[in-house]
């Protein structure tokens, strides 16, 4: 599979995490793999509730708290996914997402470089 072909598999994979472990997918994903890491930006990711609670500095601050906790959780089957796409273990994960803009970013460092 061409690098194209991989990246589109693993925005397809993340969506259906999402849709599947978060109860709701996002609107738009795109993955780009850069040397030994793999950037996931996803966008529309917040539900209604949550887009009501970030009208204030507190509710903002639990969608971060929640979100961050969620995909922690969910590391070991993020991990795998990427690993049964690539071939390619990963070493971290690292998430945040906007409560103003409603996108994620998640990025996977690869133990070594995708070739």
């Amino acid at each position: 599979m061409t690098k194209g072909q991989i990246e589109a598999k693993i925005s397809e994979a993340i969506i259906k995490f999402e849709k599947d472990y978060m109860g709701r997918g996002p609107v738009e994903t795109r993955t780009f793999i850069i040397e030994d890491l793999v950037v996931v930006r996803l966008k529309g990711v917040l539900t209604p509730a949550e887009e009501q609670l970030t009208k204030t500095k507190d509710g903002a601050e639990l969608i971060k708290k929640t979100r961050a906790l969620l995909i922690e959780e969910g590391k070991t089957l993020l991990a795998n996914m990427i690993f049964e796409i690539t071939g390619i273990k990963i070493l971290s994960l690292h998430t945040d997402v906007s409560t103003k803009t409603g996108e994620r970013v998640i990025v996977f460092t690869l133990k070594k470089k995708y070739e």
